[in-house]
């Protein structure tokens, strides 16, 4: 997913948290509230580690080409 995505889910989290612990009426709303808005940075960190295995992938692959150029070029030799 595009981390934008998971900005947005971690900002609706924070969102809704907010507004359940200023206008919740049931007897276990601030604990609600706060439950919900520590989603956020569960949210945020799925983020950030998808997008380093993104990048770890890349890396793998660029390793792998390389590693291929320079076998290629031993055989030439």
């Amino acid at each position: 997913m595009k981390p934008i995505v998971y900005f947005i889910g971690a900002a609706a989290s924070i969102l809704l948290s907010i507004y359940m612990f200023i206008f919740g009426t049931w007897a276990n709303h601030e604990t609600v509230a706060i439950f919900i808005g520590l989603w956020a940075p569960t949210i945020i960190c799925l983020g950030i580690f998808n997008t380093l295995l993104g990048i770890h992938d890349e890396m793998c692959c660029a390793h792998k080409r390389i590693e291929d150029r320079q076998t290629k070029q031993q055989g030439e030799r």
